[in-house]
């Protein structure tokens, strides 16, 4: 007769830990029980004996690994064994000894415009490298950005060169003649229409995004939508993001509300006022807002990368999009699904404490040097001696390598390694590259197609600012 086991959780964590169990192949029956609260990780033993009022006929009961509290006295009182599980509950199939499955990541339903802000500044080959570029990150449309002021005569061109290519395209521009342009070449959508400008909408065929006429003013982006759909035409509704101390959080607001009065309407967001404009990594930033994106059922995001610390923008937003997909699907946290987010810090970087890799070292007989790290510290060892540091350097005398340049180049590449590993708090494998999740392209792809183009174009609700430099 199988083992039968009573899980305890709460309320944001039950429908989780439903399906991990459902989808375990498990050779236990099991029941849930919700306590009552909120947050599983906020549950104690003394809350436990209060609350639970049957044990199912279970033979033993599992509680969250962050539950706090003895649980000695709860064995004793219900009679049967209680034990921690672990803190996540992804690793609860590794937990029971099963093999675990990685999340279906394949599937989204947010469609990337990547804009090339400075097209008029390329020429066609430079526009077509770039659009293969953006491809290979997870761009679905080649956005072509006008610049104010600036003349680009060969636009129908590059719309056409890039529909020859297989690419779906897009022509950013304010001014009409610029759209006209770009439809009649046979571009895909035109961004930004305004009420003003709908009319661009009926001389060609391409699908319009429009905006509100002025900073905030969501009536006339309303009154927009509502002639298009006068029209029975297609179309975006974008009420544009704002970047932080310039209206941001009330431009959420205008999401929110968008979707509440269009709940079927196809929306975009344009990230790259936060992104660009906010000198932090883009991955959180980027995770957030797709996590606002997967909520409100966006269909379509604008994404540039154009700063320095913006040149994986694209396939930040691509991974991000799965992400959020996924965990919406299964109604899951956004946790425990991919790493690849986390570019400089990890959900467990070290895996052994120092007093276990002193253990494991005690045991070494060779002479070659093993390198590991723990919140303690560097650790490096062979058969002469064990040595912890915080700085290489504190350990360099120690070798004896300074007749062998070879050794020593290796010894200097993993230390800096472990080093940086153990200030982030990252992974050290040794002989093993850090990894930096998808900040960092795959080994083997051409980094060096990473660059900036020093000019970064915002969409500010219907009007285009140019600011110079690093932004």
């Amino acid at each position: 007769m199988s083992e039968h086991i009573l899980f305890l959780t709460g309320k944001l964590a039950e429908p989780s830990l439903r399906r991990v169990l459902a989808e375990m192949d498990a050779d236990f029956s099991y029941d849930v029980h919700q306590l009552g609260i909120s947050v599983a990780g906020l549950m104690t033993a003394d809350m436990i004996r209060r609350r639970l009022t049957g044990l199912r006929d279970a033979d033993r009961v599992v509680v969250p690994g962050r539950c706090r509290g003895d649980l000695t006295p709860l064995s004793e009182y219900f009679a049967i064994p209680f034990e921690r599980g672990p803190d996540e509950l992804k690793d609860l199939p590794e937990y029971f000894g099963k093999q675990v499955q990685s999340p279906d990541l394949d599937h989204y339903d947010v469609q990337i415009f990547a804009e090339i802000v400075d097209a008029p500044a390329l020429g066609i080959d430079a526009i077509l490298a770039r659009a293969r570029d953006y491809r290979q990150d997870g761009a679905d449309v080649i956005d072509l950005g006008c610049l104010p002021d600036t003349p680009f005569p060969h636009l129908a061109e590059s719309v056409e060169a890039l529909k020859t290519s297989g690419f779906r395209v897009s022509v950013d521009s304010l001014e009409p003649d610029d759209l006209l342009r770009g439809g009649r070449a046979g571009a895909d959508y035109l961004l930004s229409l305004t009420a003003d400008t709908l009319w661009v909408a009926q001389e060609v065929e391409a699908v319009p995004v429009l905006i509100p006429r002025h900073p905030g003013d969501p009536g006339s982006l309303e009154r927009a939508i509502e002639a298009m759909i006068a029209r029975g035409a297609s179309f975006i509704a974008d009420s544009v993001l704002d970047p932080i101390h310039f209206g941001f959080t009330d431009s959420i607001v205008r999401y929110r509300r968008l979707r509440d009065r269009y709940p079927e309407v196809d929306i975009m967001m344009g990230t790259g006022n936060l992104t660009e404009l906010t000198e932090a990594d883009t991955t959180g930033i980027t995770a957030l807002l797709l996590g606002m994106v997967s909520e409100l059922h966006i269909r379509h995001v604008l994404v540039t990368q154009v700063s320095p610390h913006c040149i994986s923008a694209v396939r930040e937003a691509n991974l991000a999009r799965r992400i959020m997909y996924y965990a919406r699907e299964v109604t899951s946290l956004p946790k425990q699904i991919d790493g690849g987010l986390t570019t400089t810090h990890e959900r467990k970087p070290f895996p052994y404490t120092g007093a276990e890799i002193e253990q494991l070292a005690a045991a070494v007989r060779d002479p070659s040097f093993r390198i590991q790290v723990s919140s303690a510290g560097i650790h490096l060892y062979n058969r002469d001696g064990f040595n912890t540091a915080f700085d290489p350097f504190e350990v360099y005398p120690l070798l004896g390598v300074e007749n062998d340049a070879g050794h020593a180049f290796y010894l200097g590449v993993e230390l800096a390694r472990a080093q940086i590993a153990w200030q982030l708090g990252k992974r050290y494998v040794q002989d093993e590259e850090l990894s930096w999740g998808c900040a960092v392209p795959p080994r083997g792809e051409d980094r060096s197609r990473y660059r900036s183009a020093g000019v970064t174009m915002t969409r500010h609700a219907g009007t285009k600012r140019k600011t110079k430099g690093n932004t």
